[in-house]
């Protein structure tokens, strides 16, 4: 078993960056404060293979049903790592934390090599704690690995809460510890650190948990605002105890889709193998396209986007292309 699950995060965290497909309601997507869009996509054909040689002629993009002039069309392989780990240590976690630590461990042992690479490391219960924040230094990602330890019900490591979410009368009360607010963390962690990281990175999170939240005071749908806000992406690892409630996949599937990621939940080594080597065909294959509006207008307004493919053999071929659908516009101050 602790071979297999260190195989888990070996396998994921091997290969990162975001795209942008998440579902078309409105109240999903993200507000944008510059007159700049920055629409990262990626494309398949029917056989779900990842198309690597579109050209910007192949395709068109629309906002409210009116064509932009693009000023960006760019493969995106080779931009540095912003990646937090996100690791449940509610009680419901006891048994599988340690293997899920050999794991991240080994990640941060075979990918964080690159110069430009950063990690951070957030164990997290009805709070999220930055135990280590944004570093490339290997070692220090490790001592503070072996500082994460299962709240029971009380957090026992030394990193320091992330704050951020309103409080006041008639407002819900914060989590206490040995609850689960995995909603919280993921916002908090998106708002505060990925936001704020240092140069153009592709900006990640890696959720570890079992998916059960028991006390976030916002909905997910405000956790998937904030990551995508952050430009980010979320990859959910679903692990839990059988002999606790499992693991909520549909919980952990949709914050995954909602924010351009995939959630996981293997059985076997090769179920493994198979999907995060599509993963890593996935992020190596990913685009970035960027406008400035035709409407300037500082309105608030929800803008649709879609991407059309106007090349004729491509469109014979259905091309699936995966990236979010909108934005509110910058409101005039």
């Amino acid at each position: 078993m602790r071979t297999f699950i260190s195989l888990v995060l070996f396998l994921l965290l091997s290969s990162f960056s975001c795209t942008g497909a998440f579902a078309q309601d409105s109240d999903d997507v993200i507000r944008v404060d510059t007159d700049v869009t920055n629409l990262p996509f990626t494309a398949v054909d029917r056989q779900h293979r990842f198309l690597t040689n579109l050209q910007e002629q192949d395709l068109r993009v629309l906002e409210d049903g009116v064509p932009q002039k693009l000023f960006t069309f760019q493969r995106e392989t080779d931009r540095p790592l912003a990646i937090a780990f996100l690791i449940d240590v509610s009680a419901s976690q006891e048994n599988t934390l340690p293997i899920e630590k050999a794991a991240a461990r080994l990640f941060i042992e075979r990918v964080i090599k690159s110069e430009k690479d950063q990690a951070a490391i957030l164990p997290f219960t009805g709070a999220a704690y930055v135990e280590q924040n944004f570093t490339r230094d290997v070692l220090g990602l490790y001592h503070a690995l072996e500082r994460v330890e299962v709240a029971l019900p009380d957090y026992v490591g030394s990193g320091k809460p992330l704050t951020g979410i309103p409080t006041g009368p008639g407002m819900k009360a914060p989590p206490i510890e040995g609850t689960t607010a995995i909603w919280e963390a993921i916002a908090l962690t998106s708002s505060e650190l990925l936001e704020k990281a240092a140069g153009q990175r592709r900006r990640v999170i890696i959720l570890v948990s079992d998916g059960w939240d028991t006390s976030s005071r916002i909905a997910m749908k405000e956790a998937v605002n904030q990551v995508l806000a952050a430009e980010a992406v979320v990859y959910s690892i679903g692990i839990g105890d059988k002999k606790q409630e499992g693991v909520d996949r549909d919980s952990l599937r949709s914050i995954a889709e909602h924010t351009g990621g995939r959630a996981f939940f293997p059985k076997n080594e090769a179920d493994m193998q198979s999907a995060f080597s599509a993963i890593e065909e996935e992020l190596r294959t990913q685009y970035l396209i960027a406008y400035s509006s035709s409407n300037k207008k500082h309105d608030g307004t929800y803008r649709k986007i879609e991407i059309e493919v106007t090349n004729p053999d491509l469109k014979k071929e259905r091309i699936e292309l995966r990236h979010r659908p909108g934005y509110f516009a910058k409101r005039e101050r």
